[in-house]
């Protein structure tokens, strides 16, 4: 059985490690730095989504895909959001079964005053540490492995 397996060589390995270590520490450092709002990195790219979508409002399907998350585990995030007052549900007049995700204006303010603090972490713990060229083939290479985790999974 082992036979079959295409082990990682040294350099694989590494640059695997460094991917997981990294991504967890940034991410724990956005967390941090958000936390005195109250808010996590997900709250702030949920904020994110709604704030860039036509009316400020999107199907809890389509935000699902935008923020990377499952309906089940955005439906309870959401809801932690919307006791904040963060968002709002709302039905779809056109599917009844459906319903909308809504920045209220709580959420609005908030994203207005957190999106200074929230880009200058993003340069902290990024940004500041990678050249363009760097930058231009860390998103090359990450839009390539989400690509592909797409092409085996729901995505949609």
């Amino acid at each position: 059985m082992d036979d079959d397996v295409k082990w990682l060589d040294p350099a694989q390995q590494t640059a695997w490690r460094s991917v997981i270590r990294g991504a967890k520490r940034l991410i724990a450092n956005l967390d941090s730095d958000l936390k005195a709002a109250g808010l996590t990195n997900d709250d702030y790219g949920v904020l994110v989504a709604l704030s860039e979508a036509e009316g400020q409002r999107l199907r809890m399907s389509e935000l699902a895909q935008a923020v990377v998350e499952s309906r089940s585990r955005l439906s309870h995030h959401i809801g932690r959001m919307e006791r904040k007052d963060l968002v709002r549900r709302t039905a779809c007049p056109d599917d009844g079964r459906g319903s909308w995700a809504e920045l209220t204006p709580t959420g609005r303010e908030a994203i207005e005053r957190l999106a200074p603090h929230h880009v200058t972490s993003v340069r902290r713990w990024f940004l500041d540490h990678t050249t363009p060229e760097e930058l231009a083939t860390v998103a090359a290479v990450f839009a390539r492995v989400e690509d592909a985790a797409c092409s085996s999974s729901d995505c949609s």
